[in-house]
């Protein structure tokens, strides 16, 4: 049996071996339940000095990997009184961990809501056992990245985790995590946060390790596995692209920095603090708990944060939790954070990561351990997304800081692709001709609506190219801006005859008419090239211009993917669907106009954008210009004359 003292013991503190966290007289264990197994069981009623509770950092987590058929054992009447403790289950899958925690009050901030922090702690946990089950030693975090919450968890709900190792290399392991919350009320569960890690193997002393491959055994553990090594590119490559961004963005620096009424500065969004590793701060190596160390780093962001906007804050994304070396206990460890820039309704604060022992305390001479990026949200008090006030660089540092915020976006956009890969939800309209009016027209003003909106936020910005992206929930959406030499209305002629893009962009194969709905309204069957070593993909798309009205300036050619029976699908190609794209096209003068290409991202067009929106590839900005020497090699052949 097991015996609750007097006053109920949050299972939080209870896991974390905390001294402070018992009150009365301390529970009895009997020999088959203790957290260490049976052989290794204390005299009866009493604990190890230093080890009340479960092992520090890992909650009960090592307790039920020891233990895990002892679970079905335990007292419900221990789970009714709040002295619930977190759960890990190995599935029979080659390295794969769940882990189960009950949100208690000592894991919520003050709205109630799961902290970020304790999440992050119970990640990292979940994922090093995954890499250890499958390699067979001890791992450590080399980095985790591209962490997504796209809900929150409250007190009260159960969170499960789980974490598969998707792919080994020689001596590092990627492992997918994902994170779903229960609600014990309505049964009602939704994932919450999606990440992947990279963890190294560490055998004792000079012991050389390959890791095993892993074991397929769905067709999805090989698509999973296919991509774990389009990840890891992108990773190592992510300095050099960062690099050559940063570079790039130098030479444009007024143009990415644009002034705003109510602009600030950030100097007031810097904080620093310092923590002693203690421990139970301590892993099971030994060194400091990568998930402890992620959680002090989400304390000082939030707090640097909040000084730019007083708000509710919340965690939306990290860029990459990078663990540049280790720390031990007895190590000071020193967290600085500042806001580097805001994009509308989200702000980037980055982390740096110090550790010093005494003599390098003494000497003042740190050793960097990490660094990380932290994106936040923030809410008002009727729940509604807070726009962010601009940030207005000053010094050097800003303005290095401001660009590189601006080149990290751009590399997500590019990474969000590689890792997502959403299933197409088909999207097309059936094409019904006796409604081509009311389908023409909304084809136009979709486009139209589009290019209304707020938010566009500069990628990139080149002499004669800007480009601009646009993030709202999972739609993205993208704006290339283009100044051309050329009359408005002649290059709303050449664009808007899609047979003569193939001239100009090369990922147009060919575009063949199919159907005149009427003079300005055509369907047209494109062939795109490969990728990735695909079969092409085709499309079916209506395209709809418009010249402009007596009042205005701007010329419009739209275009989306219509259903069209009489074009069904070929097993020559990949069927694929445009959402909304085409030009806009507005007269700067009689010998000059600014043509815009816009485009909502899909499934079917994102791969031939990631690159460069990922800033390994620069095809955009090739595409445009292009069509900028296509448009006035026209206007020089005399073109103009024959309109």
């Amino acid at each position: 049996m097991f015996y609750l003292p007097w006053r109920a013991i949050p299972g939080a503190l209870w896991a974390s071996g905390s001294r402070d966290a018992w009150h009365g007289p301390r529970p009895r264990c009997s020999p088959q339940l203790t957290p260490w197994g049976p052989e290794l069981s204390p005299p009866a009623g009493t604990w190890p000095r230093g080890q009340r509770g479960f092992a520090a950092g890992a909650g009960g987590a090592l307790w039920s990997r020891r233990r895990a058929g002892a679970r079905a054992k335990w007292p419900r009447p221990a789970l009714a009184l709040g002295c619930a403790v977190g759960a890990v289950a190995m599935d029979g899958a080659q390295g794969e961990v769940h882990m189960s925690q009950a949100i208690q009050p000592a894991h919520a901030n003050a709205r109630g809501e799961l902290s970020a922090g304790q999440l992050l702690k119970w990640i990292d946990t979940t994922a090093c056992l995954a890499a250890e089950k499958h390699a067979g030693v001890s791992c450590v975090t080399a980095s985790m990245d591209d962490i997504q919450f796209e809900e929150t968890a409250r007190v009260g709900q159960v969170i499960t985790i789980k974490a598969k190792v998707t792919r080994a290399f020689s001596t590092s392991m990627e492992i997918s995590i994902r994170v779903i919350v229960q609600d014990m009320v309505t049964g009602t569960e939704k994932v919450i946060s999606v990440a992947f890690s990279t963890f190294v193997a560490k055998p004792v002393g000079e012991e050389k390790i390959h890791l095993k491959p892993v074991t397929l055994l769905t067709e999805q553990d090989q698509v999973e596995h296919n991509r774990a090594s389009e990840r890891r590119k992108v990773r190592l490559q992510h300095e050099e692209t960062f690099n050559n961004l940063m570079k790039e963005s130098s030479k444009f620096e007024d143009v990415m920095c644009d002034e705003e009424e109510g602009a600030m500065t950030t100097r007031g969004t810097s904080v620093q603090s310092i923590e002693l590793v203690l421990p139970p701060h301590a892993n099971h190596h030994g060194n400091t708990f990568g998930g402890q160390i992620m959680a002090w780093m989400e304390t000082v962001a939030t707090i640097s944060a909040s000084r730019l906007c007083p708000a509710h804050l919340f965690l939306k994304s990290v860029d990459m939790f990078k663990f540049r070396g280790s720390s031990t206990i007895g190590d000071r460890l020193v967290f600085r954070a500042i806001v580097n820039s805001t994009f509308q309704t989200s702000v980037e604060v980055g982390v740096r990561v110090e550790a010093f022992d005494c003599r390098e305390w003494s000497e003042g001479r740190g050793r960097h351990i990490n660094s990380a990026f932290l994106i936040y949200n923030a809410v008002d008090d009727q729940e509604k997304l807070i726009t962010f006030p601009r940030v207005k660089p000053i010094s050097k540092d800003d303005f290095r800081r401001h660009r590189g915020a601006i080149a990290r976006k751009r590399i997500r956009l590019g990474r969000k692709y590689v890792i997502s890969h959403k299933e197409e939800i088909s999207l097309s309209i059936h094409w019904d001709k006796s409604m081509q009016a009311s389908l023409s027209n909304d084809n136009v003003e979709a486009l139209k609506k589009m290019a209304a909106k707020g938010g566009w936020e500069i990628s990139v910005a080149l002499e004669k190219i800007t480009i601009y992206t646009l993030e709202e929930k999972d739609i993205l959406s993208v704006r290339v801006e283009k100044q051309v030499k050329s009359p408005a209305h002649l290059a709303y002629h050449l664009l808007s005859d899609y047979t003569k893009r193939p001239l100009w962009d090369p990922h147009y194969i060919a575009c063949e008419v199919k159907n005149h709905v009427s003079k300005d309204d055509l369907i047209y069957h494109v062939i795109c090239p490969n990728v990735n070593g695909d079969r092409p993909k085709d499309f079916v798309v209506l395209v709809s211009r418009r010249k402009p009205p007596k009042d205005g300036n701007t010329y419009v050619v739209a275009t989306r993917s219509v259903i069209l029976p009489s074009m069904p699908p070929s097993p020559q190609y990949i069927r694929s669907e445009a959402v909304c794209s085409g030009f806009l096209i507005e007269a700067v003068d009689s010998s000059s106009c600014t043509v815009s290409y816009l485009s909502q991202m899909s499934a079917s067009t994102l791969p031939y954008f990631a690159g460069n929106l990922g800033g390994w590839s620069n095809s955009i900005e090739e595409t445009a210009a292009s069509c900028i020497r296509f448009i006035e090699k026209a206007t020089d052949d005399g073109l103009l004359s024959e309109i």
